[in-house]
């Protein structure tokens, strides 16, 4: 009998799996790394097992240690989230080798879908419409460059083992065509291990339609589409179901398209099959093309779950334990819309690099369903993915849907580690996606709106600095206030590196005025309450000197102790750091080497992506600090520039 399920992942799917497998009676059996020790999945499920170090090789890539683990807790099934080994065929045989189940598609679907080259050819056979382009073995750069020209520019190119955005590089003019290959071959090669790439028509006006289908092996069927066009640099951001203005017509054609193509590999479990679609002159049944299928479930599954009443991940482990097909086609249907945005410890100023940190708060409003795998208290590792949570949302129109996301994220808290908070929140309030007019370039046309950074906020630094001040949370006996005569206050607070003097004067019982430069603000106590200019304070958290004020999706402060010596150089202009943790994936320059703004001195590789380091001014290196493999920390000097006055 089956009563025992390993969950070979971590983070929030880790958690979203042990959630439905609980309600089905299953005993859960959770792995980790031993950076993972106390983390939320080890703490719900009801057995823990290390499995190596920090390092996904070491810990949740390692196949043999986690079946080894199944057998040692009794676990049957093992259920791979999505990520990691979730898509990888070999521990799939290795997993029915052991004679354990696997919670998903067969070796078979998964390895016929894993190259993209490949998976279009089975997909056209089946079919299937599929964007023209080149497939071919032949990788010569050259032969690629001819190809790309017969095609006609603009071209994308892309990984044949890739995802994620990983390995793909849009090409729109030939003189640009080597370096993108050549990118895409570097980033390809470090994410899969294989360098092939294929290259397809570029879509002008795109939109990423995905259809989420689930079968037993045999029959097939779909729970209708997800529109995950609002995406940058090929990383989803929302994801909405149903898409927006989908005729009928269409829906049908994509739904039909999306099952040929599981049954055509006798797919079991949950899946999505992409579509690009040409969104130019409205969605068309003749106007959308198969991208790829990811044969796992969706990090953006839960929309899918919301508009059917579904719980996917109870189908799949229901399917794989000998089930077949929980519900026929016509049995299926869509009620209201729903949302997702995801949340991540990113520094967007810096643009979107990925951060680390501990949670000091994090709370989520009523209203919304988040999927999380961090609590409050919690560290954001520099070893994997940065995400802190999906905020979910459903509602009866999309309208209604929407709003309610703007809502569920303005009134969402984060203390501890910058994030996209504010980001997600002008996305969801923007006009254009709130008409629907989504395609793939929304974000990158309305960048610079969408990550603006909002100008001051008084009545937010003046609570920062009443806290600061010890002045908050007096209670009701207004300590300190009794006052002979008016009393000043001086302090400094820094928001974003920016210094603020800050003066409190007191002006009677239970008053005072905060100032600084030229921003005032009347306070007052009410009860146990302060108001500030006539309004009440926001909800704050206070962790050693980080005080975080959750107003405009929040506001960090830093107190600065007055013994604290201004050092007042800032940081060293002939030093390129780097922005975050990660592995020095290769160093292009040399000492004495002269170089101009905007070089590329190195490349460095952080949570699975490449970034590359370019110079801020022109110059001559004085000094290469870091080789190629070197693991560094946050801030550390990585290229010196020669000093102008040397």
């Amino acid at each position: 009998m089956i009563d025992t399920i390993l969950i070979a992942n971590r983070g929030e799917i880790a958690c979203r799996v042990i959630e439905s497998a609980r309600k089905m009676g299953l005993r859960t059996v959770a792995v980790h790394s031993d950076v993972d020790a106390g983390s939320k999945h080890v703490a719900l499920a009801d057995m823990a097992v290390c499995i190596g170090q920090a390092a996904p090789a070491a810990s949740y890539l390692r196949g043999d240690a986690i079946i080894a683990a199944a057998k040692d807790t009794g676990a049957q099934l093992i259920h791979p989230g999505y990520g990691f080994l979730s898509e990888n065929p070999d521990f799939v045989d290795a997993v029915e080798a052991a004679g354990l189940t696997f919670v998903g598609p067969s070796a078979h679907a998964i390895r016929s879908m894993g190259l993209k080259d490949a998976a279009k050819k089975l997909m056209q056979e089946a079919g299937v419409p599929i964007v023209p382009g080149y497939m071919g073995e032949d990788q010569d750069p050259g032969h690629l460059e001819v190809e790309a020209s017969g095609i006609g520019y603009p071209v994308l190119i892309k990984a044949v083992a890739g995802g994620g955005g990983k390995g793909m590089r849009l090409v729109e003019h030939p003189k640009d065509f080597i370096d993108a290959l050549e990118s895409a071959k570097s980033e390809a090669r470090t994410a899969f291990g294989n360098d092939h790439v294929l290259i397809e028509k570029y879509i002008q006006k795109p939109r990423h339609i995905e259809v989420q289908v689930f079968g037993d092996g045999t029959k097939a069927v779909h729970l209708f589409e997800r529109d995950c066009s609002l995406q940058r640099r090929h990383q989803k951001v929302i994801e909405e179901a149903p898409a927006p203005d989908m005729p009928a017509d269409v829906r049908q054609a994509m739904g039909d398209a999306a099952v040929r193509a599981a049954e055509a590999i006798g797919y079991k479990g949950a899946g999505t099959v992409e579509f690009i679609v040409d969104g130019s002159d409205g969605l068309r049944a003749d106007g959308f093309w198969f991208m790829e299928m990811n044969t796992r479930l969706q990090v953006e599954h839960p929309v899918s779950e919301l508009i059917t009443g579904v719980d996917l991940v109870e189908w799949q482990i229901r399917v794989a334990s000998g089930e077949s097909l929980p519900a026929q086609q016509d049995e299926l249907s869509i009620t209201g819309h729903a949302f997702e945005a995801r949340l991540y410890a990113e520094d967007v100023p810096a643009g979107f690099l990925p951060a680390t940190g501990r949670l000091a708060h994090l709370a989520f409003p009523d209203g919304v369903r988040a999927d999380s795998g961090v609590r409050s208290g919690d560290e954001i590792s520099p070893h994997y993915d940065p995400m802190i949570a999906k905020v979910i949302v459903h509602g009866p129109t999309r309208a209604v849907a929407l709003r309610q996301l703007a809502r569920g994220l303005r009134e969402t808290h984060v203390a501890g580690t910058v994030t996209n908070l504010s980001f997600l929140g002008a996305l969801a309030e923007h006009d254009g996606f709130g008409r629907g007019e989504v395609d793939t370039g929304l974000i990158a046309r309305n960048l610079e709106a969408l990550v603006e950074q909002p100008g001051a906020n008084a009545q937010a630094l003046a609570q920062a600095a009443l806290i600061a001040a010890g002045l908050w949370d007096l209670g009701t006996q207004d300590a300190g206030f009794t006052l002979w005569q008016p009393l000043k206050r001086s302090l400094q607070l820094d928001e974003a590196g920016e210094r603020r003097d800050i003066t409190i004067e007191m002006r009677g019982q239970g008053e005072c005025r905060v100032t600084c430069d030229d921003l005032s603000v009347q306070a007052r106590r009410v009860g146990a309450d302060w108001e500030l200019d006539g309004k009440r304070g926001d909800a704050h958290a206070v962790s050693g000197d980080q005080i975080t004020i959750f107003a405009d999706y929040g506001r960090a402060y830093r107190v600065i102790d007055p013994l604290d010596r201004d050092t007042g150089g800032g940081a060293d202009a002939t030093l390129t750091l780097a922005p975050m943790p990660g592995r020095v994936v290769s160093v292009h320059v040399s000492a004495g080497q002269a170089v101009a703004e905007g070089d590329r001195l190195a490349v460095l590789e952080a949570m699975k992506m490449e970034h590359t380091m370019v110079a801020g001014r022109d110059g001559v290196i004085a000094e290469v600090l870091v080789a190629d493999g070197d693991q560094v920390e946050a801030g550390a000097p990585l290229i010196r520039l020669e000093d102008d006055a040397e």
